[in-house]
C-alpha cells in the first residue's frame, strides 16, 4: 500500500480520534469548572459541537479567515488555473474564496472533494509569479484529493471553539467569576483551565497538519508534473509572511500552507507546518 492510499484509508479513523480528543478536552474543562448541571451544558455543547463540525466546519474556517465568494468574473485567470489544475487530478472545481490580506497564503476547506473550496489572499495574486501560483493550487488541491480537508477544517474549528471557552474564563476570572462554588478546583483550575486548555487543543492538532503537508506537497508536484513551481513558492510565501503581518484567528493557522502568523523560537515547539526548508528540500529531492 502507498503513502498516499495508506493516508487517506486513516483520514476517517484520524477524524473520529481528534473529534474525540477535543471533545473530550471540552467536557474535562467542565468538569474541572463545574459540578452538576453546569457539567451536562459542557457535555451537550461537545455534542452539538461535534455535529456542527462535520457539516459546518468549512464555513467556519472561511469565517475565522475573512475569506469573501469570489465569482469568475472577477479572475477568470484564477478559475482558469484552478479549473485547468482540478481537471488534472481528476477533481471537481472547488469553490473559490478572496481573502481580502496582502500576505500571499491559501488554504482548502470543505467536507470532501464535491463541497471543496480553495480560499487565496489578494496577496497572493499580487505578489506571487503564475508558475508559483499554480504550485500552490496544486498543494491546495492535493489537500482536497488526499481528503485533508474536512479534518483540517474540524480540528480549526474545535481549537477555536476551546480557545474562545478559554478566554471566556479569562475575562471572567478578572472579572469576579474567580470564586465559583460551582468549580470543583476553584481559583486553581480556572487557571490551569486558561492556560492548559489552549495548548492542549494546539497538541492535539499536531497529528493532523505537519505530515499531512509533507504529504500534499508530493502529491501537488505530481498534479503539476515538476516539483520546482511549489518548491519556488514555499520560498515566496516564506518571505512574504515575514514582510506582511496576517490577521488571521490562531485556530485557524494550521489550514493555510504556510503558517501566516509570525511565530518565535518557542512557538517552533507547537507548530503545525513542518520545517519549511524541510518541504523544499524533500521537493527538490523529487527533481533528481
Amino acid at each position: 500500500m502507498n503513502t498516499i492510499t495508506g493516508t487517506r484509508l486513516n483520514t476517517q479513523l484520524r477524524t473520529f480520534l481528534l473529534l474525540a480528543g477535543l471533545s473530550g478536552l471540552l467536557i474535562a474543562i467542565g468538569g474541572v469548572l463545574f459540578k452538576g448541571p453546569g457539567l451536562i451544558l459542557f457535555a451537550l455543547i461537545a455534542v452539538v459541537m461535534n455535529f456542527s463540525a462535520y457539516w459546518f466546519s468549512d464555513k467556519m474556517a472561511l469565517k475565522m479567515s475573512g475569506a469573501q465568494p469570489l465569482a469568475e468574473a472577477d479572475d477568470p485567470r484564477l478559475y482558469a488555473i484552478v479549473r485547468d489544475l482540478a481537471q488534472r487530478a481528476g477533481l471537481p472545481m472547488p469553490r473559490l474564496f478572496m481573502i481580502p490580506q496582502e500576505q500571499p497564503n491559501a488554504f482548502a476547506t470543505g467536507r470532501n472533494n464535491t463541497h471543496a473550496a480553495i480560499a487565496v489572499t489578494a496577496g497572493l495574486r499580487r505578489h506571487m509569479p503564475e508558475d508559483q501560483l499554480a504550485g500552490v493550487i496544486a498543494h491546495e488541491l492535493a489537500h482536497v484529493k488526499n481528503r485533508d480537508i474536512l479534518i483540517q477544517s474540524i480540528g480549526a474549528m474545535i481549537a477555536g471553539v476551546i480557545s474562545a471557552v478559554a478566554t471566556f474564563l479569562q475575562f471572567s476570572f478578572l472579572f469576579g467569576g474567580g470564586d465559583d462554588d460551582d468549580s470543583p478546583l476553584g481559583f486553581i483550575g480556572v487557571l490551569a483551565t486558561i492556560i492548559i486548555a489552549p495548548l492542549a487543543a494546539t497538541i492535539l492538532q499536531l497529528a493532523v497538519s505537519r505530515q499531512r503537508e509533507y504529504l500534499a506537497d508530493a502529491t501537488g508536484a505530481a498534479i503539476m508534473g515538476r516539483p520546482e513551481p511549489l518548491a519556488n513558492a514555499l520560498e515566496t510565501l516564506s518571505r512574504g509572511a515575514e514582510v506582511f503581518p496576517m490577521r488571521v484567528n490562531p485556530a485557524a493557522e494550521a489550514l493555510f500552507i504556510v503558517n501566516p502568523l509570525h511565530a518565535g523560537a518557542m512557538a517552533s515547539l507547537f507548530a503545525t507546518h513542518p520545517p519549511l526548508e524541510e518541504r523544499v528540500r524533500r521537493l527538490r529531492a523529487l527533481a533528481v
